[in-house]
């Protein structure tokens, strides 16, 4: 039977209150980000401190043995530290592997002691290489999947229960274009990032009724020092890489910037998407539709 109103809908009162204002700052909350010391955490935790928020910097800080190319450093996550002290908010810095889950639950829990709670988690940490299936090693499958896996599911393990404390709960997981397509010579890469999309659409869930929103986002390839590093691996420019993997449907774009997936993160993480939950929030410049 149609309603009313003649439009299908079902008619509703309005309300003499005023819709509230939803806002994009994230003035004192807490956010724990991974892979901070350069690249698209770095950048991302300079968009979530110029919204208000205080930041917890977490890095392993070295070079490890795979894929061997140079991570963040020392030096990068303690000018980071300076660089949010400068716009007014605090900043702890960490340096851990995320594998090591004894030291993300320290981490978890000298943040929220430190700076008094916790509010956004962003897995960012992450690693890349090419590898054919049947030359791929144990020890490669292993490090891959330890590091973009299970190292978030380990942060957000030890994150959750004070997330559930906080009125505006927010996981985002860092899960890239190929934890939604297929990748040659990344089986491990793609295998990883898949799983970190399920995990996101699995927390989504478990975590709903304690008001914890969880997404995932997919840029495409991004101009950070990890580019340098897999170039380095395949002998390679850096363009090269870039041109290799191309599929970017707009022109002149072979990638985009930290910033422009920063940006992203600090609408997602606040009120403004508020009722954004268990989504796969894609900034690939086309690419997944060509």
């Amino acid at each position: 039977m149609r309603s009313s109103t003649g439009t299908g809908r079902r008619a509703t009162t309005v309300s003499a209150e005023p819709r509230p204002v939803l806002s994009e700052r994230l003035d004192g909350r807490v956010a724990f980000v991974t892979g901070a010391a350069h690249g698209q955490g770095r950048a991302i935790a300079l968009a979530l401190a110029r919204a208000g928020a205080d930041i917890a910097a977490l890095d392993v800080a070295q070079k490890i043995a795979y894929p061997g190319y140079g991570q963040g450093s020392v030096e990068e996550l303690d000018s980071l530290v300076a660089e949010v002290a400068s716009l007014g908010r605090r900043a702890v810095p960490f340096v851990a592997d995320v594998r090591d889950d004894s030291a993300v639950r320290s981490a978890v829990a000298d943040t929220v002691e430190q700076l008094g709670g916790l509010d956004i988690v962003i897995n960012n940490a992450g690693i890349v290489a090419y590898a054919a299936s049947d030359e791929m090693t144990d020890d490669e499958w292993a490090t891959m999947i330890g590091i973009n896996l299970t190292g978030p599911f380990q942060v957000g393990r030890a994150a959750i229960p004070h997330l559930k404390r906080s009125p505006h709960a927010v996981i985002v997981n860092n899960s890239s274009v190929m934890g939604l397509r297929g990748g040659n010579r990344l089986a491990h890469y793609t295998a990883s990032k898949h799983g970190l999309t399920g995990l996101t659409k699995a927390w989504a869930i478990e975590l709903a009724p304690h008001g914890v929103r969880v997404l995932s986002i997919h840029p495409t390839g991004v101009n950070t020092p990890m580019n340098d590093g897999l170039a380095w691996l395949e002998g390679a420019t850096a363009e090269e890489i870039a041109e290799r993997s191309a599929g970017n449907l707009l022109p002149g774009v072979p990638w985009i910037e930290p910033e422009d997936v920063a940006e992203l993160v600090a609408f997602l993480v606040s009120d403004r998407s508020r009722y954004a939950t268990g989504s796969q929030v894609v900034l690939d410049a086309g690419l997944l539709t060509g």
